[in-house]
């Protein structure tokens, strides 16, 4: 072994207690995910690990200073109670929580720990929080989507197919969000010249026979808003849509890429990194009631040419211009 050898092993051997020391030294931060989703799900999958991607980039590592508790709803509301509870439990720093159930839920355990949500439309409505500028509690989060929001998916749907009548408005009425989009939407669907079918639906059994009923009118087509249920049986709902012949517009991506026809909403994954600034921000000393919630900034409009051919529809160049993907 030369001289330099022996140095800068020696030199290593000395650096790496202090290193070690150093990470032992650093205070290991508890962070709680609680969604509604189930976790072989692929884009729940995308989803977090943007969130994972976005901690470390702002110096979270899991392992080193971060360790993360996952819990997963999976749809099933009867068990939301049982995993906030469960959560709570552990004394997390912060709680990342996905859609309104699920906040409420954690709401009801404690009125203490930070928690982030995400997938929220109305956390005023819901009494998450004191107003947007300033949540004021424990809550503040990423808004989802505004009212408003339901005449352009309405009229999305109208402009694909113009001799559209009938449009059922399905999704399950326990989610939280449920009459907040339905209100919108029955005041915009009669300016087009659409009847509003509300169709509300709480499994898989149920959105069957729901859209099997409804398909038995002429000029129909669906409506999809945000709702968890519905996310969950997304390839069911696809394929009666296509079965039947239905064009439907959707809230979210997962719908168009698994074969539905057009969506528009935000993008996710960017909602998920925004989530993780704020987690950040909390690690670091903020107040969830300091932090105002955020809007969307990106909205995406998603196009199936496939499935629009199928449909026996033309996507007029209006529609297709503006679309940001297009699925062929």
């Amino acid at each position: 072994m030369t001289r330099r050898d022996f140095i800068t092993l020696l030199g290593g051997a000395a650096a790496w207690p202090l290193a070690a020391r150093a990470q032992q030294g650093e205070r290991m931060r508890r962070i709680g995910v609680l969604t509604a989703m189930a976790p072989e799900d692929p884009d729940t999958k995308a989803r977090l690990a943007a969130f994972g991607e976005a901690l470390e980039r702002l110096g979270w590592s899991e392992g080193r200073n971060i360790r993360t508790e996952y819990r997963f709803g999976a749809g099933q509301f009867g068990r939301y109670e049982a995993l906030a509870k469960e959560l709570v439990a552990l004394k997390p720093d912060v709680i990342l929580a996905q859609t309104t159930p699920i906040a409420i839920a954690l709401q009801r355990e404690s009125r203490l720990i930070p928690t982030v949500f995400v997938y929220v439309s109305d956390p005023l409505g819901a009494g998450l929080i004191a107003s947007l500028a300033r949540p004021g509690g424990n809550f503040t989060g990423m808004l989802l989507y505004e009212e408003g929001i339901v005449g352009k998916w309405l009229a999305m749907l109208k402009e694909i197919a113009p001799r559209l009548a009938r449009v059922a408005f399905v999704a399950n009425s326990r989610s939280g969000p449920y009459l907040y989009f339905l209100r919108y939407a029955q005041a915009t669907a009669p300016s087009l010249a659409i009847e509003l079918v509300t169709t509300p639906v709480a499994n898989a059994t149920d959105i069957e026979g729901a859209i099997e009923s409804f398909a038995r009118g002429p000029d129909s087509g669906l409506f999809l808003p945000p709702d968890i249920t519905t996310v969950n049986q997304r390839d069911l709902i696809v394929a009666l849509a296509a079965r039947h012949r239905l064009p439907a517009v959707y809230a979210f991506r997962e719908f168009v890429t698994a074969g539905g026809l057009m969506s528009y909403g935000t993008d996710e994954n960017d909602t998920y990194r925004l989530a993780a600034s704020y987690v950040d921000r909390i690690l670091r000393g903020a107040r969830p009631a300091d932090l105002p919630v955020q809007a969307p900034v990106k909205y995406q409009t998603v196009l199936n040419l496939k499935t629009a051919k199928a449909l026996g529809l033309e996507v007029p160049p209006s529609l297709l211009v503006r679309a940001d993907e297009v699925i062929e």
